[in-house]
């Protein structure tokens, strides 16, 4: 059994227009929730063995505060191929983790995630920015990850929930 956690980053800035996409920061919103994000993590002590990113900076911005509130000192791993990535690009890079790896966590961007957690689960849910959804897999590693329907959705956090 492995565990999938999915996070849509935390609430980005429009302020600049003029800015790339990729460049958005996070707004005063979302450096508040992703922090809370992350001590949600610690508290609900499901660490992830390993995160995956998305490069754009409100990804990274998210990563980073999860990371630091939780304490978390593990390997992330910023990568292009999830930048506004689909369920067939996250599946990719979740294939190719280490088998001893229990707990993956993939900060990303919607609407891949909510499209991998209908297409792990069956279940169709909406992941606001900063929520985060916690998926039972059956299988013995990320390598064998097939888009089935098969996953357990074990919970949905939405930054809303925690007030």
């Amino acid at each position: 059994m492995k565990t999938l956690l999915l996070l849509r980053h935390a609430k980005s800035s429009w302020g600049d227009p003029e800015l790339d996409d990729h460049d958005r920061p996070l707004n005063a919103r979302g450096r508040r929730d992703a922090p809370r994000i992350g001590r949600l993590v610690r508290d609900e002590e499901i660490e992830p063995d390993i995160v995956l990113c998305s490069t754009a900076e409100r990804a990274r911005e998210t990563a980073e505060a999860v990371a630091e509130a939780t304490g978390y000192s593990g390997e992330v791993r910023f990568l292009r191929a999830l930048y506004l990535a689909g369920p067939r690009e996250i599946v990719a890079a979740l294939k190719g983790l280490e088998r001893e790896i229990g707990t993956a966590m993939v900060v990303g961007h919607n609407p891949g995630l909510e499209e991998l957690v209908q297409s792990l689960t069956g279940q169709s849910e909406h992941l606001p920015t900063a929520a985060l959804a916690r998926i039972a897999l059956p299988i013995a590693r990320f390598g064998d990850l097939v888009p089935s329907g098969r996953g357990k959705l074990v919970r949905i956090w939405r930054p809303k929930d925690l007030d």
